[in-house]
């Protein structure tokens, strides 16, 4: 794996672990980190090795505590753009579409752009003590991330203006009564817990999980059929080898061994 200067990424087992490395700064995210996130994604996603990645901050303080706003603050409208732009076509969209399946590890606080990050991941669990909330309104600016976006999809329209508009934070158990987070576990326990749920993912068809991805997610698009996209994605994988493993081994009463092909 490659040396980076602002994450750094363990592998074993299948699983690959990217850890944000900036615990002075609270793992805020710059753009030479959200570019090597970026890059130690794609990396992954290009593994045939890796079935599932899990993404969590340094140390017991914060998951992401938002952007790094000494880089924006004396920005101009159209900077301003561009770094919206540009920040969700290099990492939010990237990851939230990213078919090998990501799980935040949301250890602590996930704020603005940490709380972006970790919901276009494609599920959250959270250490009891995190802390997850979009303050941008008190900075005379809005989400930028996709925040706006992808907090309605998960929390509801009201919830999600309620978090907005006030810039509050919201506790673990409550992200999870809301549908935030899926699983709210002790600090100490989280790591072990995410990396089983890993475990658990791995274990099925790589190839079936990236089409079930690219599904879901067409049916929050404004401008795709989700329907037709599932029966897209499902008639596709009768042409993998992976189908004809996994029915194989169904139908032998065997563990499938899928190739992810």
């Amino acid at each position: 794996m490659e040396e980076y200067e602002n994450i750094y990424v363990e592998e074993g087992n299948g699983i690959a672990f990217i850890t944000i490395n900036r615990p002075e700064k609270l793992n805020a995210l710059n753009k030479a980190t959200i570019a090597e996130l970026h890059e130690a994604f794609e990396d992954c996603d290009k593994d045939p090795e890796i079935r599932a990645i899990v993404v969590t901050g340094s140390g017991d303080k914060a998951f992401v505590a938002g952007a790094d706003i000494s880089e924006f603050a004396g920005f101009s409208v159209k900077e301003g753009g561009a770094l919206a732009a540009k920040g969700q076509q290099l990492l939010f969209d990237f990851v939230e579409n990213l078919s090998t399946p990501i799980i935040a590890a949301v250890n602590g606080f996930a704020l603005g752009g940490g709380l972006e990050l970790a919901m276009a991941c494609h599920f959250r669990v959270a250490s009891s003590n995190a802390r997850m909330g979009l303050p941008e309104v008190s900075l005379g600016v809005i989400p930028g991330y996709g925040g706006t976006q992808r907090l309605p999809q998960l929390v509801g329209k009201g919830k999600a203006m309620e978090m907005i508009m006030t810039a509050g934070m919201v506790g673990a158990e409550e992200a999870r009564a809301w549908g935030l987070v899926n699983h709210v576990v002790a600090p100490e326990e989280l790591p072990g817990f995410c990396e089983s749920l890993a475990q658990k993912i791995s274990k099925n068809s790589p190839v079936a999980i990236a089409a079930a991805i690219h599904a879901v997610n067409a049916g929050f698009r404004y401008d795709t059929d989700g329907f037709k996209t599932e029966i897209e994605a499902f008639s596709a994988c009768f042409g993998t080898e992976d189908f004809k493993e996994g029915t194989t081994a169904f139908l032998k009463k065997r563990k499938a061994e899928f190739p992810g092909r």
